[in-house]
């Protein structure tokens, strides 16, 4: 189980660049193809929660979805995500975010690769990146 950490507004607005706040704790979107958003990244290793440092994604599950944002086909470990549902649109959309902070960081579809069949679309914004030979499970 995972501890959650709860912050105010004013902790959040403290420790993120505006761009993260908007996306972490407003539910933005950040562009497809943003420079930096970790898209084009092809190096071994684990991207983080950009707020609390929860391990999301490990590089060995990313992929090139031509979407323009950070692809992944699972997360590191299943209970470091959590989803719910997003009626912004008109249609529903399931959104992901970080287990431990709650920071919003895009959503998940059933259009991916196997072996899962699922893509979780990541504004890469909210992730750190650190290189690595293999994922650590915390």
């Amino acid at each position: 189980m995972i501890n959650k950490i709860n912050k105010t507004d004013a902790e959040w607005k403290e420790q993120l660049s505006e761009e993260q706040y908007r996306i972490a704790r407003e539910h933005g979107t950040e562009r497809a193809h943003t420079p930096g958003n970790h898209n084009d990244e092809k190096r071994a290793g684990v991207f983080k929660c950009a707020a609390c440092g929860l391990q999301l994604f490990g590089a060995d599950a990313k992929y090139d979805s031509g979407t323009g944002w950070p692809s992944f086909y699972k997360p590191v470990e299943d209970e470091n995500v959590e989803t719910s549902k997003d009626f912004k649109l008109f249609l529903p959309r399931t959104e992901v975010h970080c287990a431990r902070c709650e920071a919003h960081l895009g959503h998940v579809f059933a259009d991916g690769p196997e072996p899962t069949g699922q893509r979780y679309c990541i504004n890469g914004t909210v992730l750190d990146f650190e290189e690595g030979e293999k994922n650590e499970p915390k």
